[in-house]
């Protein structure tokens, strides 16, 4: 009995399953559909003219093989390619191109209307061709390896980063994540990766681009009929970064497309980085396939940084810029703003404005004047560390001498006042001031605490002490 178009490519399909791996299967064979079959010559229609370069270029012997199996040595493969509509009108056409193994027939002439010869698979970026060189990277020239300031806070994360830069896909880290919270240099890290793989692997292509700008084309890809050029597209980038990826919680589809571009990706070598604001386990409306993959590499975290990262970050700014200004200065702002970059650096140029428009010099007054004003909306904490650094100033003594195990009378009352006014002026837990304040344990802070009460009651030295220190606080 003779089989039908459909009867013969579902054979084929089986064929060529047996044969390829199962995502590259999915990905260029599931969407192809038999039309017909007419003396031996099996028409398959594919969804767009780049569909079907790809096919004559990677897959065209396996797909002959297939269909000779199936029709015999003399059967012959024509395509029916959709067509974008380039008159004003939505509706797609089809036109017919006999398989000419483009593989082994590069100059061959298809003999297509020019606007056909013409068309381009659709960049969602807007940038004409499919020549790698054109594809813009999107990536900000401001966020370099050079400008990104290394602590312990973000040493694992820059140093993965940095290995990918160098090897792109050829670590165990692909794909990266980097999370951590608002301000902590997740973009800054990202872009600063790109920048310096175009650096030093100026062949690949890479593409930075947010979560919600690829959702946003994807939308406009389904709303034009370009689903499969927006596919095709990523298909083709090497080292693709997607920037605050929890925004793709609870967006099905979305989750979907890059389900299938992201292990593309991976299945060909090609470098997959990423960010968010929170680790893979965290993240809610995420599908369970796509954080299982997320984990498959490196998930390196950006923690606040320490305070001599924060003080390193502020002359790093200020030696680029030309800028001098006094050490307390910067030490008063470290000390100030320590959970955010973002706002560090921004309570900084907020300081070099004021000094400029008001023509006033840059002084310790004038920070905490600015200070007050920076953070009047949210509810100001001082911190651990600076806490630390005032009773150490008070008493003429150095942070190492507070956090050591040393039991001098001066310095055992500077801890313990320093514990005492951290509990009072913090939210931190005791557990967390004891080990700021030389690796002690809670019920060493409570100890020192009822100490200093103690004190204030029966020496009157010590009160002074605790009175000086509170209106030094009170001044914030």
């Amino acid at each position: 009995m003779k089989k039908n178009a459909n009867e013969v490519w579902e054979s084929c399909l089986n064929y060529i399953k047996d044969n390829i791996n199962k995502e590259s299967f999915n990905t260029w064979f599931i969407p192809i559909k038999p039309i017909k079959i007419k003396d031996k010559v099996l028409t398959i229609q594919v969804p767009s003219k780049f569909f079907y370069e790809w096919i004559e270029e990677h897959y065209i012997d396996l797909l002959k093989s297939a269909v000779r199996k199936e029709l015999g040595s003399e059967s012959k493969l024509v395509y029916s390619i959709m067509m974008e509509n380039t008159n004003g009108n939505n509706v797609p056409y089809t036109i017919k191109v006999p398989s000419i193994n483009k593989k082994n027939n590069q100059n061959i002439n298809l003999n297509l209307p020019p606007e056909v010869i013409n068309e381009e698979i659709k960049n969602p970026f807007i940038v004409p061709g499919l020549q790698k060189l054109k594809i813009d990277s999107q990536l900000s020239l401001n966020y370099t390896f050079e400008n990104f300031i290394e602590g312990d806070c973000n040493r694992l994360a820059r140093s993965a980063g940095y290995a990918v830069a160098e090897n792109p896909a050829g670590t165990s880290f692909n794909p990266l994540l980097i999370y951590g919270g608002v301000g902590l240099g997740k973009t800054h890290l990202a872009n600063a990766i790109g920048l310096e793989i175009k650096q030093k692997h100026p062949e690949k292509t890479v593409l930075y681009v947010s979560a919600e700008k690829f959702t946003q084309q994807f939308i406009e890809a389904i709303r034009n009929n370009t689903r499969n050029d927006f596919v095709h597209f990523y298909q083709l980038i090497d080292v693709l970064i997607i920037d605050d990826i929890q925004f793709f919680a609870a967006k099905e589809k979305t989750q979907d497309i890059f389900f299938h571009i992201f292990n593309h990706l991976h299945q060909h070598n090609k470098q997959i980085i990423l960010t968010s604001d929170r680790a893979p386990v965290d993240m809610s409306g995420v599908e369970q396939r796509l954080l299982s993959r997320f984990m498959w590499g490196l998930s390196a975290d950006l923690q606040q940084p320490e305070l001599e990262t924060r003080i390193a970050i502020l002359k790093n700014k200020l030696y680029k810029d030309g800028i001098e200004i006094p050490n307390d200065v910067i030490e008063y702002l470290a000390y100030s703003i320590s959970t955010n970059i973002r706002e560090l650096e921004g309570a900084l140029i907020s300081l070099l404005a004021q000094s400029s428009l008001n023509k006033k010099e840059i002084s310790l007054t004038l920070a905490k004047n600015m200070i007050d004003r920076f953070v009047k909306s949210t509810t100001r904490e001082v911190s651990i560390d600076y806490i630390q650094k005032v009773v150490c100033d008070y008493f003429d003594l150095n942070i190492d001498s507070l956090k050591s195990k040393t039991r001098k009378r001066n310095i055992v009352q500077a801890r313990q006042l320093a514990m005492y006014f951290s509990k009072q002026l913090t939210k931190s837990s005791l557990a967390n001031i004891g080990a700021q304040c030389g690796e002690k344990d809670h019920a060493t802070v409570l100890h020192a605490c009822k100490t200093v009460n103690n004190l204030s009651d029966t020496d009157k030295t010590f009160r002074v002490y605790v009175e000086d220190l509170e209106k030094k606080f009170s001044m914030m």
